[in-house]
């Protein structure tokens, strides 16, 4: 079922998502300022290409003033976004799995500092 859920997750959006990410992951890390969260980006790249089998283990407190940072500039809209299109998945059965993934993001979206994809 990974297998299947990933090829498909990757043919309907996987690859262009994570190209996106990858892009603004280089823009950030251009200044010093913006290198935090450009490695932040390509966590997001890497988890998003194949998000089928990986999981997501927050960690607040290796981080807080950075997570905190993060969460007021891009955190809770990207949270919003991506539980809105995890609960538009949900409404039918086929749906679920790939709504699952998408609460990954979720939790990754609010708290990408110290965060470790297994």
């Amino acid at each position: 079922m990974k297998m299947l859920g990933n090829i498909i997750w990757f043919v309907f959006g996987g690859a262009i998502a994570a190209l996106l990410w990858l892009i603004l992951g280089v823009l950030l890390s251009i200044t010093i300022i913006g290198l935090p969260f450009g490695m932040q980006c390509f966590k997001f790249a890497k988890l998003i290409v194949f998000p089928f089998g990986h999981d997501v283990k927050t960690n607040f407190d290796e981080h807080p003033i950075m997570n905190v940072i993060w969460m007021i500039l891009f955190g809770w809209e990207m949270a919003i976004g991506y539980l809105t299109i995890a609960a538009v998945f949900a409404i039918t059965i086929i749906g679920i799995p790939f709504a699952l993934q998408w609460l990954k993001l979720t939790v990754l979206a609010l708290i990408p500092f110290g965060a470790k994809i297994k």
